[in-house]
């Protein structure tokens, strides 16, 4: 089970942490990531890391604002996001994939989800 906390609404220019609680597994064994929505819009990448954190992949919308990382000691995925715009509004969710040892782009490389956290930016 993957569960997600941290979305707010916040202010364009704010920064935002988002949080990703698993459990019943070690997420060690799995790459993680974060994936977007926005109403109307299709689920798209916004960052990965693999297992043991060596590798991170980014949505090319990122352009260096977010930062994702990992402790599996704590079994738990984070979100830095900096710099937000009106445009980051969506509902973030996170994912867990197999193998760790690489990162997925596409949502069908995840084959758990979380139910997602909303984060809205006003302007």
């Amino acid at each position: 089970q993957l569960v997600e906390s941290g979305g707010a609404l916040v202010q364009a220019g704010d920064s935002l942490r988002l949080s990703c609680l698993a459990s019943g597994r070690a997420i060690s064994n799995y790459c993680m990531a974060w994936f977007r929505q926005a109403p109307g819009k299709e689920r798209e990448f916004v960052g990965g890391i693999s297992g043991a954190g060596a590798v991170t992949r980014y949505g090319d919308f990122v352009q260096g604002r977010f930062s994702i990382s990992r402790d599996n000691g704590q079994n738990k995925v984070y979100l830095q996001m900096a710099s937000l715009k009106p445009e980051d509004t969506a509902a973030y969710y996170c994912a867990a994939g197999e193998p760790p040892w690489t990162v997925a782009l596409l949502s069908t490389g995840y084959s758990s989800w979380g139910q997602g956290t909303q984060v809205t930016v006003s302007s």
